[in-house]
This record gives C-alpha cells, structure tokens and sequence, in this order.
C-alpha cells in the first residue's frame, strides 16, 4: 500500500492552494483585466493533472519504472535547460535578460523544476552504485569520488544562476546536494570544505551581478537598524545604506500584511495589502497573503502540512531498504523543505527575496506538476517499504 498520509496531505495543500489563488490574484485580475477566474482555472487545471499524475505513477511496479523515470526525466530537462538560450523568442519567454520559461503551444513550463527533480535522482541513483560501497575514504579519495558530482553541479549552476539568472533554485540545489553529500557517507571535513566553498561561489554569483547586489543592499537597508545599534558608531556608520527601494518596499509590505492579519487574519478575501501594494501576492508572497487574510493560525496550518509532507518522506525513505529509493525521497524531502524555508525567510525579511514558489502552495503549473511528479516516485516506492525489523533481519540473512 502507498502511504495514505503522505498522499491526502499534498492534496489538502494543493486544494488549499485553489482556494489562495482564487483570492490573492484579484489584483492582477482586474489590472490586466482578465476572466474572474483566470487564475483559478489554471490552477485546477494544474492541480488535477497533478492529482493523475499522483495516481498513475503511485500505481507503477517501482522495480520496472522507478529508474526509467528518473533517468529520463534528469536527461531530458537537463538538454533543454542547455539547449534554451538558443531556442528562438517565440519559444522562451525573456524577461528582464532571463530565459526560465518555455513555450509548448498555448502553455508555458519552468524546465528547472523538472531538473531539480531528475537531479535528485541523478545524485540518488549514482551515489549508490559509485558511493555507497565505498568507506573510510581519505580526504583525497573524496575529493576524487565526488568530484564528478560537482562538476555536473556547476553547470547546472551556470545554466540556472548565471543564463537563467535564477540564484533561488541554484541555492535550493545547492544546499540538497550538500546534505545528500551526508546521507552518502561523506567525512565533516569534506562537508565544511564544500560550505566553504559554496559560500565563496554564492558572493561571486552575488557580486558579478548588479542586479543581485542591488537586491541584498535593499534587504540590507530593511535590517540594519537592530544590527547597527549594537555596533560602534564608526563601524556603524561605514555599514548603514539609504532606504531606498523596490526591495524594502515589497518586503515592507510583507511585513505589514503579516502583522495585519494577527492572530486570526482579517478573513478570506479581506485582505488589503493584495490591492496592488503586494506584486506577486499568488505566487513568491502566498504565505503572506496567507497570514493576512487567515492570520497566525493560517500560516501555522500551511507549516504543520509541510512538516507533515517532510516528515512522512522522511519515514518512508528510513524504511526503503533500497538505497536508490531510500536516497531520492530524501533528496525531494530537502526539496521541498529549503524552498519552503527560503520562501518564508524572504518573505520575513530574515534574507533576500529569492523567487522560490511555496511548494505546492503558490500560483504556478510547473512547480505543482513537478511536485507531483516527485510525490508520485516517492509513492510509488512507498510500496516496498518495510518495518525496522524486518530491515534488520533481512540484513542479518545476507
């Protein structure tokens, strides 16, 4: 059987999702002065081709399917996400320089959600037949062992972060492959290198890019008050920036619609900050426009239906005696939960605006279908899970 929890608690979330959408796209409803129901429309329509999809490949044999899926799907978007700064305008949607969506007739997709997918279970998939084996490596014999994982990563990073200027989604990869890198087996002193490391490619990905410095100076200015008066004044003072911005404004309001909302929210569709002073209210800032209109209670009831998500994978993949399995539905548990975490900070001002959707939460086909495609190969080797016991004993037998 597959994990019946795991799977009513992503349509709850999804279901939730259409009655958000409905209500935080009025403004861009009657701005672009589209079909009342423009939005939702689009919504359900994701949503039920995510609830087939859910269905079809929980119902698949694992052992036939699994791989083939995974494989192809990592194959597959990987060629397109090259292949997009070539393909012609009236294909790729170019918004301010960036290539993210395609076009296949009358609808649009994000390649890079399908990536992170396949990603994962390319990582998944190879570490347990070139990894897994191997132990109490040498410092040298992992740089040597992981290294080719690494260099699959800087191109994704180079195709996303830099022609894609998408730093959200190459950081939400980042930070799986490095705690997969853990689930592998790999040393601490290996693990703080990559940190490291990662952490001087994130200020080089930051300072090569205007826009990017823009952006954290405008976060800067929003939270540098507390900070700075904790400082000397001559320290202070070198590190204060002028409010400004676009940035402090979107954030400001987040804020501002967040402490609107209170305990129990002002009520479904009496939000005020969605008006036009909130942009992108049903997609990057849904939780805010969540804790507006249904208040700490709301956000409280999205956050226990991550953790839920998040939990429920985890268990599944501690009772995947299959390491390949057991590795992917890790991978897409750490998905899910750092495009969460990054979502909600940005929104808190805690970090920068980052663009990462509300998994399963936000306006948006692509993240929703390929979700679901992830929640589906996670069913669909929920199947052969097995009790503690039952692992142990298995083991013993070999």
């Amino acid at each position: 059987m597959i994990d019946k929890t795991l799977f009513v608690t992503v349509m709850v979330t999804m279901f939730f999702s259409l009655i958000m959408v409905f209500s935080l796209s009025t403004y861009p409803v009657l701005y672009n002065e589209y079909p009342v129901y423009h939005f939702l429309i689009r919504q359900i329509i994701a949503v039920t081709l995510g609830f087939f999809i859910i269905i079809i490949l929980s119902m698949l044999d694992p052992d036939k399917w699994f791989n083939k899926i995974g494989l192809s799907v990592f194959v597959l978007f990987f060629i397109i996400m090259i292949a997009m700064p070539f393909l012609p305008a009236s294909m790729v949607s170019d918004t301010g320089g960036a290539k993210r969506w395609i076009g296949f007739g009358f609808f649009k997709i994000t390649p890079v959600e399908f990536f992170k997918v396949g990603f994962v279970f390319f990582l998944s998939w190879s570490f347990s037949r070139k990894i897994l084996h191997r132990q109490n490596m040498t410092f040298a014999e992992e740089i040597s062992a992981y290294f080719p994982y690494l260099i699959v990563f800087v191109i994704s990073a180079v195709l996303i972060a830099v022609l894609q200027k998408d730093l959200g989604q190459t950081m939400v990869l980042a930070a799986t492959l490095l705690i997969m890198f853990i689930f592998a087996g790999s040393s601490l002193k290996f693990f703080l290198s990559l940190i490291g490391t990662a952490f001087l490619g994130l200020i080089i990905l930051i300072k090569t890019a205007p826009h990017r410095v823009q952006r954290v100076v405008e976060w800067w200015a929003t939270v540098q008050d507390p900070i700075l008066s904790a400082l000397p004044d001559n320290l202070s003072n070198s590190l204060r920036v002028e409010m400004s911005a676009k940035e402090s404004y979107q954030v400001s309001n987040s804020l501002n619609a967040i402490n609107h909302g209170g305990f129990f929210g002002t009520g479904l569709g009496n939000g005020q900050f969605k008006l036009g002073y909130l942009s992108d209210v049903h997609t990057d800032f849904a939780l805010a426009g969540v804790a507006e209109e249904f208040g700490f209670i709301g956000l409280v009831f999205v956050l226990m239906l991550i953790l839920i998500i998040i939990f429920r994978i985890f268990k599944i993949a501690s009772k995947l005696k299959n390491s390949v399995y057991s590795l992917f539905c890790i991978g897409v548990a750490l998905l899910i939960g750092f495009a969460f975490i990054i979502n909600s900070f940005g929104i808190a001002g805690i970090t920068p605006v980052k663009g990462i959707a509300v998994p399963f939460l936000s306006y948006g086909g692509s993240q929703i279908l390929s979700l679901s495609l992830a929640i589906g190969m996670v069913l669909m080797v929920s199947k052969k899970t097995h009790t503690k016991e039952e692992i142990i004993n298995s083991d013993k037998g070999e």
